[in-house]
Parts: C-alpha cells; structure tokens; sequence
C-alpha cells in the first residue's frame, strides 16, 4: 500500500499586485508529497521557491489552485483556522532560526505546548526531552545569543517537533552555518527522515539538495523537474 500525501498542490498560482505592476511568482504548479518522503525544492534566487513554501505552510494564500493537507482542502479558509492547522500540523525551521531573544532554549521549545494550553510543567518536561534528544541539555536555560548558529537551529528543530507535526518545512536551514555545522543539521534531518518524519527543505544549494530522497527543481515558477534522487548523499558520522 503506497503512502498517503500529506501535501497536495493543484494548479497553484500566485500573483504579487503592487498598483498597475503585477509580479508572477507561481505558474500553476502541482506538486504531491507522501508520508516519510525528504524532499528538497530547489531553485536560484527568484525561482518561487520559498513562495511556495510560504503556501504549503499556509503563511500564505495563492491567487489560484487548491491545497490539501492530510487530505482535507484548507485553501478557502479562515485566518484562525489557518493558524491552527499551522501551530498543530505543521513544523517550521527558518534560516535566520526565530528564536524569541529574551527567551531561553527551553522557554522557546515550550512555546507551541503553551499556545495550545497544555499545563506549563508539561511543556517544559516535553521541551526539555525535545532538547536533550538533540543533545542540548546542557544549553536548555541559555539564550540563543549564547548559542552557536548550529545550537539555535537545533533549538529551532526542536521547537519544529513539538506538536509533533504531519510535516517539516525547512526553508534554507543550513543558509547561516559552516560546512561542518550544516552537516550536524543535515544528520538531524536524516534521523528524522529514517524514523518515518515528512520533510520539505527549500534551497538554493544543489549540495544541500542532494541529501533528499526527491528534489523539485523550480525555475520561473514552474516545476521544471520533478525526481527521486538515486544518488542521494548520506552525511558522514
């Protein structure tokens, strides 16, 4: 039996309107993602990558076409139940890594468990677990200007993980960090990718691509070629 989507894209379009300009950032593209696929959209600077990664996280809406997450059709709703399926279905992990500054490593992970009420001594027992199977308990009560870029962008995969979502959307996530760092990150997403995690990863980086399984190359906001990856690279431990 074949894996069910947990992404569909129909036909998506997107228009930017500023005055009499209008911008096309997306040409109606259709795209399914299956359960436990890692999969990288890739592109140069402009391509409509991150457009549609802003779409399939539902931080936007297109001008056109439907969207379904988990088989439900979420492309007409309202903002608030936008927001909902976001906090509970949906993990980000951003290049520059979000955090809240006044907040410490742990207090960020808790974030998502409190926004959807769960008791505070819970989040933190949660976020703390999350933190300690990245190999960050030690780092749990410092603020991320006392992290290294790679600590933070693990602090942010945790925070990803919480609500333990039907998937990951990455957007460059190893864009601030060395060769070394974004190798660490790399592995954190092949672990989970082997433990059965839907991951989408945007990038403009053909190195970083060929760690997925499939890569989507976008160009002008078209699919210009859509594969699995035979020669997928595997970091090195």
């Amino acid at each position: 039996m074949s894996a069910k989507a947990v992404i569909e894209l129909e036909n998506i379009k997107k228009v930017y309107r500023n005055e009499d300009v209008e911008t096309v950032a997306l040409r109606g593209i259709s795209l399914s993602i299956k359960k436990g696929e890692m999969v990288s959209i890739f592109g140069p600077s402009g391509s409509g990558k991150s457009t549609l990664l802003h779409i399939m996280g539902l931080l936007d809406e297109p001008t056109g076409g439907k969207i379904r997450i988990d088989g439900k059709d979420v492309s007409k709703l309202d903002e608030d139940t936008r927001a909902d399926i976001r906090g509970r279905k949906i993990g980000f992990v951003f290049q520059a890594y979000n955090l809240l500054p006044s907040f410490t490593a742990v207090e960020n992970v808790m974030l998502p468990f409190l926004a959807y009420d769960i008791d505070r001594e819970e989040a933190r027992r949660k976020a703390m677990e999350l933190l300690s199977d990245l190999g960050l308990k030690e780092r749990a009560e410092h603020r991320p200007s006392q992290l290294s870029g790679g600590q933070q962008q693990r602090v942010a995969i945790a925070r990803a993980l919480a609500m333990e979502p039907s998937f990951i959307l990455a957007d460059e996530p190893t864009g601030n960090l060395d060769s070394k760092t974004a190798e660490e990150v790399l592995a954190i997403f092949e672990d989970l990718n082997e433990e059965g995690k839907t991951l989408v990863v945007v990038t403009h980086d053909p190195n970083i691509a060929a760690y997925s399984s499939r890569v989507v190359h976008i160009k002008d906001g078209k699919i210009e070629k859509d594969g699995n990856n035979h020669k997928r690279k595997k970091v090195r431990r």
